[in-house]
């Protein structure tokens, strides 16, 4: 068994470090298995700046024929696990064919990188930044290090035979962790103040029976907002027991009949405990930022949409739920510190 797994190790460690990792400012990011770990904070146009280190096992020299690294923008469909969709491929040769018998360390820099869209990782897709270090090697399996931008750290074997035909034959695939990595990026991009931040005014009911109007002060909101409106009720034939206001994360992929929706509810406030009487207005004030919201993203390279919504909903003594469902548009402010 130990010969078994011997024959996968990689015969050489490989780490990637960036120049400004220690200063660069942090920010917490959920992993899969819920863990919260802090991270490096990178947006658009900045230059992506670091090492790659290489260091043979147990003395050993490793013969290649060129060393290259690769910045990657990928989506990842959840129903489709394991096919990338690349919307960013740059690529630097790190190294000419040789042999590799003691550590050795490769500078990089990837200039004013175009990160057009935000990490995210939502409940069918993913969108992640990678650092790509491909060791190519002749008859005997190629190294490749991914050091994920937005989550976990693996080494990829995949062995390929090459004929005189040409003919190429990935035929197996195995990966392991890397050992004691650390690091992890995150990609966030900014939106100014829009100029113009229509308010939303709305009148809903039931005929005879119900007719209330709601506003709110604004339609766009940043992620460190308040949601501030009114609920005014013209009519109320209905005995109401309360009312609270949700705000529902909409997340689509796919397209045509392969697309799939999931909704989530990500936070609900009582607005309303008790019948209320006809002119009566209820004040609505929440506050985003204890919530884990994205800026809103649509059409994502052709792939996911995300999408936010206020869903007013109210409740009879009968246990009937009454709702009203509003699309806003949620963006990521610069903050000034």
């Amino acid at each position: 068994m130990n010969f078994i797994i011997g024959a996968f190790k990689a015969p050489c460690n490989i780490s990637i470090t960036l120049s400004d990792g220690r200063t660069r400012k942090q920010v917490p990011l959920k992993k899969e298995n819920g863990q919260t770990i802090m991270v490096p904070l990178f947006k658009s146009q900045e230059n992506i700046i670091g090492e790659v280190a290489i260091e043979p096992v147990h003395g050993k020299k490793v013969e290649h024929t060129g060393v290259k690294i690769e910045l990657l923008g990928q989506i990842e469909l959840y129903l489709d696990r394991g096919n990338f969709y690349d919307f960013t491929s740059l690529v630097r040769e790190l190294d000419v064919p040789g042999e590799i018998y003691d550590k050795k360390s490769y500078p990089f820099e990837f200039s004013t990188v175009e990160m057009p869209y935000e990490t995210y990782n939502g409940v069918n897709v993913r969108l992640r930044y990678v650092l790509k270090v491909t060791i190519s090697r002749n008859y005997v399996n190629n190294i490749v290090e991914y050091q994920d931008l937005v989550g976990l750290i693996l080494v990829l074997y995949s062995e390929t035979y090459s004929s005189s035909t040409s003919y190429n034959a990935t035929v197996a695939i195995f990966t392991l962790p890397l050992i004691d990595a650390t690091f992890i990026l995150q990609v966030h991009n900014y939106t100014p103040l829009p100029p113009i931040n229509n308010s939303i005014k709305m009148e809903v009911g039931i005929e005879d029976c119900l007719h209330i109007e709601f506003e709110y002060s604004k339609s766009k909101y940043h992620l460190k907002d308040v949601i501030i409106g009114k609920i005014y009720f013209l009519l109320v034939r209905i005995k109401i027991k309360n009312m609270e206001l949700e705000i529902r994360r909409r997340e689509s992929t796919g397209s045509g009949q392969n697309t799939y929706v999931e909704t989530e509810t990500l936070a609900k406030y009582e607005l309303m405990d008790g019948a209320p009487v006809r002119g009566e207005s209820i004040p609505v004030r929440l506050f985003l930022s204890p919530y884990e919201l994205t800026p809103t993203y649509r059409n994502i390279n052709n792939k996911f949409s995300v999408k936010y919504y206020l869903n007013l909903v109210l409740v009879d003594e009968e246990d009937r739920r009454y709702f009203k469902q509003q699309e806003i548009n949620v963006f990521r402010l610069l903050e000034i510190s």
